[in-house]
C-alpha cells in the first residue's frame, strides 16, 4: 500500500467533526491499509483519518511495538462513541504525529467504555483502560477536532506557542511525511 503525508497541526480538518461511515468498501479498505502503513512509517501506535487528510470517523491502533503489549492486535476502530469515562483520573505523557517533538503531561480518565464498529460494521463494546483506553481517547478526540495540547493548562498552552506555530508553518525538521501545507483550505 501507501504512506500517506500526515497534516499538521492548524491543518483545517483537524478540526472538523470526523463523518460516519456507512459502508465500507475499497476506498474506506484501502484508507485503512494506508493509516496503518503511515502509521507504522512513522512509528506512531495510533492514527486518525483526519491525520491523513480524510474526514471519516476511523481510527487505528497498534501497540503490539510497546513492552507488554506484544500479543495485543491491532485495532481498527470505525464509528466509535465514548459511553462511559471513569471518575478516577490519571496523568500520562502523550505526543502526537500532527504535533511532532511535543509531549506533554495530560490527565484523562483512567478507564472509558467504547461502543464502535469493525471493518465489517458489526459493532463491538470494549472496556480498557491504561495505555489502550489513553490511546483510544486520543484518537477520539481527533474525530472530535480536540488536540491534546488542548487538554493542557492555559500557562502550558502558552509556553507550547512558538513551537506550535513552528509546526503549523511547516518551519521543522519532520521525520516522515507531511502534507506540503493545509489541504483542506
Amino acid at each position: 500500500m501507501s504512506v500517506l503525508p500526515i497534516t499538521l497541526y492548524g491543518d483545517k480538518i483537524l478540526k472538523k467533526k470526523a463523518k460516519p461511515i456507512n459502508k465500507v468498501d475499497n476506498t474506506v479498505i484501502r484508507l485503512i491499509q494506508n493509516m496503518f502503513d503511515t502509521m507504522d512509517n512513522a512509528d506512531g501506535i495510533g492514527l486518525a483519518a483526519n491525520q491523513v487528510g480524510s474526514d471519516k470517523a476511523v481510527f487505528i491502533l497498534d501497540l503490539s511495538h510497546i513492552k507488554d503489549f506484544e500479543k495485543t492486535k491491532p485495532l481498527v476502530i470505525i464509528n466509535p462513541k465514548i459511553v462511559n469515562r471513569s471518575e478516577e483520573l490519571s496523568v500520562m505523557e502523550e505526543g502526537c504525529l500532527s504535533i511532532p517533538q511535543v509531549r506533554a503531561d495530560v490527565e484523562r480518565p483512567s478507564s472509558i467504555k467504547i461502543v464502535f464498529q469493525d471493518i465489517q460494521l458489526k459493532e463491538h463494546e470494549m472496556e480498557t483502560d491504561g495505555l489502550m483506553a489513553r490511546v483510544m481517547q486520543h484518537e477520539f478526540d481527533h474525530l472530535c477536532g480536540i488536540y491534546f495540547v488542548e487538554r493542557l493548562s492555559e500557562m502550558k498552552q502558552k509556553e507550547l506557542k512558538e513551537i506550535l506555530k513552528k509546526i503549523k508553518n511547516r518551519a521543522l525538521k519532520f521525520e516522515y511525511p507531511i502534507t506540503e501545507k493545509d489541504l483542506s483550505q
